[in-house]
């Protein structure tokens, strides 16, 4: 069984800074896709970043240019930087993995607030 944790949210002012860490258990493959959504209360869950088993990446215009996906296959895990956060960044952040994303994590939230 696949188990994500995610970590590192909290309260931030805007042009801040956070960094999430989702690490794994179970049975992962270096190979699998990782990534990480978000959720705004009222809204759909939204795609972040995901980063392929070989390092390729992809962001939503969003966040391009102030957000950094990167993963370590030995430590089963992948990390999200958040740059110049805004408050529109405020949502429960989801770690997934897995071909089409079939595992999830319980996510954690990001406020971006004054």
């Amino acid at each position: 069984q696949v188990q994500l944790v995610e970590s590192g949210g909290g309260l931030v002012q805007p042009g801040g800074s956070l960094r999430l860490a989702c690490a794994a258990s179970g049975r992962i493959f270096s190979y699998w896709p990782m990534g990480w959504y978000r959720q705004a209360p009222g809204k759909q869950r939204e795609l972040v970043a995901t980063i392929l088993g070989f390092g390729d990446t992809n962001y939503a215009d969003s966040v391009k240019g102030r957000f950094t996906i990167s993963r370590d296959n030995a430590k089963k895990s992948v990390y999200l930087q958040m740059d110049s956060l805004q408050p529109e960044d405020t949502a429960v952040y989801y770690c997934t993995a897995g071909n089409n994303y079939v595992y999830w994590g319980q996510g954690t939230q990001v406020t971006v607030s004054s």
